[in-house]
């Protein structure tokens, strides 16, 4: 690992990011512990005011890396280079509990679904992650919720620190300049890869007919018969339907707003009327209230797209690859304009390297459904619009954009500017990182194990 790129780890630990790497190695990422059948003894290395660093923390993200490296050696500082990160952002957590900074339940929330869906996706689907873990989604978010906070304001934090630092086309050459030229990095070939998507919507009769059905449901439960056995019988909700619809207890703002909005005009063992979500057709129970939370059952009914929806959403493509390919507009802006994929819409439809965020995918380790793809294709292309099931399983369409196909070379400024720009950029916030540490570990208490007491950073705070 070159200087290059070890001076991206560092934010990389900061940001939260590792939590989102490759599944492979055991789902620890998830930052949820799998049941085994023996513990390893822990201990506390750091003590930072209220925070602690445990040896499992270091030695969790430890392992990741080294998987990461895929047998290439780590430094031999790397350890040392981890638990000065973990120790800034805890230092980072005591002053923000000081300076009153927070961030709100809805962000938590969406960062908890967003990282739930990436695993699910990975491992194939809800109830081989809930197997993989014994345990439901619900406890596994429930689980995951204060990690996530604790990274979200850590992420508030470093914006705060370094959010304003930018660097100048001269700092880059000057930052290029100075990496050995025996060191720089050798990038096999990497492409960028954009994509627009419609999902199908499903039509008006399909709509009515599970209402209907969702009536009769609700006819039959008014007469005597039991929620629980029915929700068991027809929800098509795998998370809750085994336990007779049961959500268990939520926060306000933890759930959609139609079904929260619905849930609270009920008492309890009342049923809702029919409630319209993202997720389908819902019959609600009120269980109880308790304080702020509220705890539900409901029966949920996922009205299925036919070949007409599908072929609209291909319609609807068709018309969006013309204009592009006419010059009428851009790829960018009609993915912006037009692409139900909000992880990419944003980014003008470019697909994102998940180990670091960028737009560059690895030619081998990309999604093999677009490899096959891609392979023939020339750049600046674009495929006719293709079926596409998304992540939580939706029927819908697409169509891909080669947008640059980089053949394998070593690292140069003409063809890899913005790579080594952000490498630049990371550098000069870490500094500033370290002169926010300098200037604020004396605010606090840090006790530090004497067997780490050696690294760099960390045998200044003593």
């Amino acid at each position: 690992m070159t200087q290059l790129f070890r001076t991206a780890a560092r934010v990389a630990l900061l940001s939260g990011s590792l939590l989102v790497g490759a599944v492979s190695v055991g789902f620890a990422q998830l930052g949820v512990a799998r049941p085994v059948g023996r513990q390893t003894v822990d201990a506390i290395i750091v003590k930072l005011d209220n925070q602690i660093v445990l040896r499992s923390d270091l030695e969790n993200i430890y392992q990741q890396e080294v998987a990461r490296a895929e047998g290439k050696p780590l430094p031999p500082d790397v350890k040392c280079q981890i638990l000065e990160s973990i120790v800034l952002n805890k230092l980072m957590l005591a002053k923000a509990e000081v300076d009153s900074v927070v961030v709100e339940d809805d962000q938590v929330k969406g960062e908890l679904d967003r990282r739930m869906a990436y695993f699910v996706q990975q491992i194939g689907s809800e109830q081989k992650l809930e197997e993989y873990y014994k345990k439901p989604i619900k406890q596994l978010k429930d689980d995951l919720r204060p990690q996530v906070k604790e990274q979200l304001i850590q992420q508030k934090m470093q914006e705060e620190i370094s959010g304003k630092v930018t660097v100048t086309p001269r700092e880059v050459r000057q930052f290029f300049s100075r990496i050995p030229k025996d060191s720089l990095p050798y990038y096999s070939t990497e492409v960028e890869v954009g994509q627009i998507i419609k999902f199908a919507q499903v039509n008006q009769k399909v709509k009515q007919e599970a209402q209907a059905k969702l009536n009769d449901i609700r006819a039959r439960i008014q007469a005597g018969e039991d929620f629980e056995k029915l929700a068991k019988e027809f929800s098509q909700d795998p998370g809750s339907a085994a336990q007779g619809g049961y959500l268990g207890f939520f926060k306000r703002r933890e759930l959609v707003p139609e079904y929260e909005a619905a849930a609270l005009r009920l008492e309890p063992g009342q049923l809702s009327p029919i409630v319209e979500s993202q997720f389908g057709f819902h019959l609600i129970q009120l269980i109880e209230r308790k304080g702020e939370t509220f705890s539900t059952r409901h029966i949920l009914l996922k009205p299925a797209t036919g070949t007409s929806d599908v072929s609209e959403a291909a319609v609807q493509l068709s018309k969006v690859r013309k204009r592009i390919l006419a010059d009428s507009v851009t790829f960018a802006k009609a993915a912006k304009d037009v692409s139900d994929d909000k992880n990419t819409s944003g980014n003008g439809g470019l697909i994102q390297n998940p180990q670091d965020r960028s737009n560059y995918l690895p030619l081998d380790k990309i999604d093999p459904a677009i490899f096959f793809i891609i392979d023939t294709m020339k750049v600046g292309s674009i495929t006719p619009p293709m079926p596409y099931r998304t992540d939580d399983g939706k029927d819908a369409m697409r169509i891909l954009w080669l947008k640059s196909n980089n053949p394998p070379h070593q690292a140069n400024l003409q063809d890899d500017y913005q790579k080594i720009a952000a490498a630049a950029l990371n550098e000069k916030k870490n500094k500033a990182l370290d002169e926010w540490f300098k200037k604020n570990r004396g605010d606090v208490y840090i006790e530090v194990d004497p067997q780490y007491a050696g690294c760099k950073l960390l045998n200044t705070v003593n």
